[in-house]
């Protein structure tokens, strides 16, 4: 076995047992990064390290150094990122590919540079936008870098894929326990609920919320609800998320998905009920579907004796209560 291999063999297992020891999650104030700043508090971890855009700008190499040599992390959680919806790609591609460039970057840099090797491990967290637009159903790790990408979000792909190439790099050459980990598509607490630039699922829950309190008699969501999408709850992700710090070292980036499909239209009919929207759901079929299909292959975290454990229609009662109690206007 060599160095490397050694290393990585006792690092596996060892992070759910180092409780007292310091973890950085940077971007905690986001949908991904709360979720698993959340876990780990229920864990038991004491030193959990975090910092505001105000306190540390991430897109600043010098700044992000200094933070590393002052406080020498043990474990890195990489879950900051600038993210948006089609219209914010579209808009502002070189923010999308410079601002996660820097970011990424300082950190997995600074992570191999901070004094004595104090970083045991880092866990860099992506998107499933990484793959081809024409990837096969489900997707598998392998479709990496298979085709085109959906051209809607490449800016903010490509930065991604440097990301997971750039923690296999380090590993390669310097021994860094790097590892990716690639959800499915997200929902949950902190999610964003924005009019013009939210995903599907808050879009869905903001509409017929505000449906219901308006008294309207119907919602009309575009296309013939056909489509076929994989939806993950953000705590299901932070549990992946510990379950890989403590039992995977390895070079390739590992998919987090729920396993589970749903058409648009059974997931507008459950968001309906849940919201108590008690009027018309009507489609305009004039409208496009998009993708047909969208499911990750996550049978190599299944192996690793991980699954999902939040029931869709529990997730989105949880996420609906969190956004009535701090989004909506009382």
């Amino acid at each position: 076995m060599g160095k490397l291999e050694s290393e990585n063999a006792e690092a596996i297992g060892s992070f759910l047992s180092d409780t007292s020891a310091k973890v950085f999650v940077a971007g905690h104030r986001g949908l991904v990064g709360s979720a698993i700043h959340r876990k780990l508090l229920a864990l038991g971890f004491t030193d959990l390290v975090v910092r505001t855009h105000a306190e540390l700008d991430l897109t600043r190499q010098a700044d992000v150094e200094a933070f590393f040599a002052a406080e020498r992390p043990r474990y890195v959680i990489v879950a900051a990122a600038k993210v948006g919806g089609i219209h914010a790609n579209s808009t502002y591609p070189a923010d999308f590919i410079a601002v996660n460039l820097q970011i990424q970057t300082n950190i997995i840099d600074a992570a191999l540079r901070c004094a004595g090797g104090a970083v045991r491990k880092l866990l860099f967290l992506g998107s499933s936008c990484i793959y081809p637009k024409l990837a096969p159903q489900p997707i598998p790790e392998s479709a990496l870098l298979s085709g085109p990408l959906e051209p809607t979000n490449e800016w903010y792909a490509v930065a991604k894929i440097a990301g997971i190439k750039m923690c296999q790099a380090y590993r390669i050459q310097h021994g860094l326990d790097a590892i990716s980990a690639m959800p499915t598509n997200l929902y949950g607490p902190h999610d964003n609920f924005h009019p013009e630039n939210s995903h599907v699922l808050p879009a869905l829950i903001r509409r017929f919320h505000k449906a219901k309190v308006s008294c309207a008699n119907e919602v009309v969501v575009w296309g013939t609800g056909s489509p076929l999408r994989e939806f993950l709850h953000v705590d299901d992700l932070a549990d992946a998320v510990v379950f890989l710090m403590d039992r995977y070292s390895g070079l390739e980036h590992v998919n987090v998905g729920s396993g589970k499909e749903v058409t648009i239209k059974e997931l507008a009919e459950m968001v309906k009920e849940v919201v108590g929207f008690e009027g018309e759901l009507v489609w305009d079929n004039t409208k496009p579907d998009g993708t047909p299909r969208k499911l990750m292959d996550s049978s190599m975290l299944a192996g690793m004796g991980w699954e999902a454990k939040i029931p869709l229609r529990e997730g989105l009662a949880d996420t609906y209560k969190w956004y009535v109690e701090n989004v909506v206007d009382h």
